[in-house]
């Protein structure tokens, strides 16, 4: 039985006591809030106890963390996580600096502890399927990559202020499952955008509508289109094309009922958001990083993977700024 402490009891928070709660060799042993009513109503949900961060990272008892917390935090409760010897479960981003990463990465390292970086889309049953067939050659050889990505709408501007830019908070996510679906590091990077959804997210210094372009030391191509608003739902989709087809994930709807009428064919909007669009991805996710701590294997994505991801968006950021590809 693993016991975990949960470092921020918002959203994300709950979401992964969830998913430990359905686990049969895990469970919420205590969580901690900077706000105590979460702490207290996230607690009382899972049998759990209200802890300081620094009571459940200092407990013997507690054999692994999740941090859940604002990205600014992470570094801190990472170093002293991994000095405590707990397991850790890092929400994306690891942290925004990728010099900052590698400190982590050091850190991580030296202590000796299992580290997984929370890219919750790798676990995805369409998109898992996807990638095990690309490694078992299904469509052969892989030559180009589509991955579509947009938001139901766009997040306050407040919000947007400290996230990082749309390339650290939104496409990260896509970044690595390029990574994860090419099966190679990327060598250019070549990134455009426009504020079109929201000005005031244009004057935050910010863009709310972008398309990147990725290409390997092999010449595989990926495409990013990311958009932060889609008046459909979430919009999720992801097409690999070969040297022998193509493999391909619609999105998910909100039922698949298909009516026919003298005006044509209608289906259901996409899912509303990632909660719901990738609530068994995440279930799958907390599975893997249980079972891996539980067996001494290394857990993955790894926090190599999120250093990767943000040297990938850094790299957008720039293209972005000075019009012109960035080599990697």
């Amino acid at each position: 039985m693993l016991n975990i402490g949960i470092l921020g009891c918002g959203r994300i928070g709950q979401v992964h006591a969830g998913s430990i709660a359905g686990l049969a060799n895990a469970r919420v042993s205590a969580v901690s809030d900077a706000f105590p009513a979460a702490a207290e109503a996230l607690a009382a949900s899972h049998n759990a106890q209200v802890s300081t961060t620094e009571q459940i990272i200092a407990d013997p008892a507690i054999d692994a963390v999740v941090i859940g917390t604002p990205t600014d935090t992470h570094y801190d409760l990472i170093h002293q996580s991994a000095r405590a010897g707990k397991a850790i479960f890092c929400e994306k981003p690891v942290d925004m600096s990728a010099d900052r990463i590698r400190d982590c990465i050091k850190v991580v390292e030296e202590n000796n502890v299992a580290f997984l970086t929370g890219f919750n889309r790798r676990f995805d049953p369409n998109f898992a399927h996807i990638q095990a067939a690309i490694r078992a050659g299904d469509i052969g050889d892989v030559e180009i990559l589509t991955i579509l990505s947009r938001d139901p709408s766009a997040p306050p501007v407040e919000y947007i202020k400290s996230s990082g830019g749309l390339f650290r908070d939104m496409m990260i996510h896509d970044l690595d499952m390029a990574r994860f679906m090419l099966g190679e590091e990327i060598t250019q990077v070549f990134a455009v955008g426009s504020s079109l959804v929201d000005p005031e997210i244009g004057k935050a210094g910010d863009v709310d509508t972008a398309a990147v372009t990725l290409t390997t030391a092999s010449g595989r191509i990926c495409q990013i289109s990311n958009s932060r608003r889609a008046t459909y739902g979430y919009d999720q989709r992801l097409e690999v094309h070969g040297s022998k087809g193509m493999l391909r994930a619609e999105n998910l709807l909100e039922n698949n009922v298909e009516m026919a009428t003298a005006d044509g064919f209608a289906k259901a909007p996409a899912q509303h958001f990632f909660l719901e669009r990738y609530q068994a991805a995440y279930s799958v996710e907390m599975a893997h990083f249980v079972d891996s701590v539980l067996a001494g294997t290394p857990p993955a994505p790894s926090i190599h993977d999120g250093l990767q991801a943000q040297i990938l968006a850094d790299a957008a950021a720039l293209s972005l700024e000075t019009g012109a590809p960035v080599n990697l």
